[in-house]
């Protein structure tokens, strides 16, 4: 009974389907890649979701100070620009509540949020950690830069 339970969930996840979102052209991505310094007066943020095994069908929204920047999914990535010298909430959503980040900027930084999904009780949930500049770029070289503004809730 529980080998054939346990080959029942392994066979569900192997179909289980990888979560998709609209992704920026290439040109977009590539310019976001460069790290450029952000506008005179603002800050970057770079949130980003690595590709992974664990929740790939599942897709989580994140928003900067209440806007919805979009529906992340493995292996992709956003760019923002906001306002610098101040703080800004970095939300995403999980599986009871959303889970938050308050992030100091300083005009003229970039900063690197990495979302990662957690395990649930009825559905992974998702978290956000500020990572150093070197391991954001590194890992924001290896993504696809996803199209904004689109959110499911």
């Amino acid at each position: 009974m529980l080998k054939g339970m346990t080959l029942i969930t392994l066979l569900s996840l192997l179909f289980t389907g990888c979560a998709s979102v609209q992704m920026s052209n290439e040109e977009a991505s590539n310019l976001a890649k460069a790290f450029n310094k952000p506008s005179d007066g603002q800050a970057g943020i770079y949130v980003f979701r690595k590709k992974s095994i664990g929740g790939g069908s599942l897709k989580k929204d994140v928003w900067i100070d209440g806007k919805c920047i979009g529906e992340t999914a493995p292996g992709i990535f956003f760019y923002e620009e906001v306002s610098g010298n101040t703080s800004h909430t970095i939300s995403t959503e999980s599986e009871f509540s959303p889970n938050e980040l308050v992030l100091n900027t300083v005009s003229g930084e970039n900063y690197f949020i990495e979302q990662y999904i957690k395990l649930g009780v009825f559905v992974g949930g998702a978290n956000l950690e500020q990572v150093d500049k070197e391991t954001g770029k590194r890992e924001i070289m290896e993504l696809g830069m996803a199209t904004k503004g689109q959110c499911s809730k």
